[in-house]
C-alpha cells in the first residue's frame, strides 16, 4: 500500500455510501436487536458493513478485513497478516438509537501493526475526517471543501473529551489528577477527531474498547500531530495479540503536558 493518498481518495466515496445507508435507517423507525454481549445491533450496522466489505474487497483484493459485525479469523491466521483493514460499520450504536448524531463509520488500514490510514465519517453531522502517515489530516464538512487540521497548542485549562455512554471510576480517578480541566462528553470515535482538529486536548479511556473502535481515529489523530498511547506511553498497536480488545489508552495533542504516572 504505497499510495495512501490514492487509496484514501477511493475510500472516501465508499465510506460516504455507507453513511448514506445508515442515514436511511436513521430517518425511519429503528429496530434494535441485542447481540450476545447485550450491545445493540440495527439494520444500519449490517447495511453499512455490507457496503464496506464489498467495496474494500474490490479496492484491495486479498487484503483481509476485520469488522465488528463479521466473524473473526482465528489468531493462528491473523498473526501472519502483514496488512489488514479494521472496520466499525457503525461506531456508537447507542448514540444512533438515541438519535443524537454522535455516531461514526470507522475504516482503518493496518500495516505491520500500525494504523497508517484512517477515515472517520459522522453522516448525521455532515463531517468526514481522514488522515494518513506522511500526508497529514483533513476535515471535510458537507457542502464545503476540505481543510487540513492539526492538534492545538497547550491550552489552559486542559480540554478533555470523554465517553458519553462508558464512563468509569478509573476515568474519574484520572481526571482528579488535573487541578483544572474542562470536560465534554461525546459519543463514538469523534473524540479522537476533536483532539485532531484542535477542539480538545486529551481523550483518556479506561475500560474496554475493540481495535475497530480506535484504529481509524488513531490514524487521523497521529496524522494531525497527536499521539495515542497506553498509560505507560507506549503506542497503541494492532493485531499483536489473540484478543481484539485494547487496554486503557490516552489520546492527546503532542503539545499537552500530562500528569506524571
Amino acid at each position: 500500500m504505497n499510495d495512501l493518498a490514492a487509496l484514501a481518495a477511493d475510500l472516501r466515496p465508499l465510506v460516504a455510501e455507507a453513511g448514506a445507508a445508515i442515514m436511511r435507517v436513521y430517518d425511519a423507525d429503528i429496530a434494535v436487536q441485542r447481540k450476545a454481549d447485550d450491545t445493540p445491533l440495527t439494520l444500519a450496522d449490517l447495511e453499512s458493513q455490507r457496503i464496506l466489505l464489498d467495496g474494500l474487497s474490490r479496492l484491495t483484493p486479498g487484503v483481509p478485513i476485520v469488522s465488528e459485525e463479521a466473524s473473526q479469523a482465528d489468531w493462528s491466521e491473523r498473526r501472519r497478516w502483514r496488512e489488514s483493514w479494521l472496520v466499525d460499520p457503525l461506531d456508537g450504536t447507542r448514540e444512533f438509537v438515541k438519535r443524537n448524531g454522535e455516531f461514526t463509520v470507522n475504516v482503518a488500514l493496518i500495516v505491520e501493526h500500525e494504523p497508517v490510514l484512517g477515515i472517520v465519517a459522522a453522516p448525521a453531522l455532515g463531517l468526514t475526517y481522514w488522515g494518513a502517515a506522511g500526508l497529514g489530516a483533513f476535515r471535510a464538512r458537507h457542502g464545503e471543501g476540505e481543510s487540513r487540521i492539526h492538534v492545538a497548542a497547550c491550552h489552559v485549562p486542559i480540554r478533555i473529551v470523554g465517553s458519553r455512554s462508558h464512563s468509569t471510576p478509573q476515568t474519574d480517578a484520572y481526571l482528579n489528577r488535573f487541578e483544572h480541566y474542562e470536560l465534554t462528553a461525546i459519543g463514538s470515535s469523534l473524540k479522537f477527531c476533536l483532539v485532531a482538529e484542535g477542539s480538545a486536548d486529551l481523550y483518556p479511556r479506561f475500560g474496554p474498547t475493540s481495535e475497530w473502535d480506535t484504529a481509524a481515529g488513531q490514524a487521523v489523530l497521529e496524522a494531525a500531530g497527536g499521539r495515542v498511547t497506553r498509560p505507560d506511553r507506549h503506542r497503541l498497536r494492532y493485531n499483536c495479540r489473540e484478543t481484539l480488545l485494547n487496554g486503557d489508552f490516552l489520546a492527546f495533542s503532542s503539545e499537552v503536558v500530562l500528569p506524571p504516572d
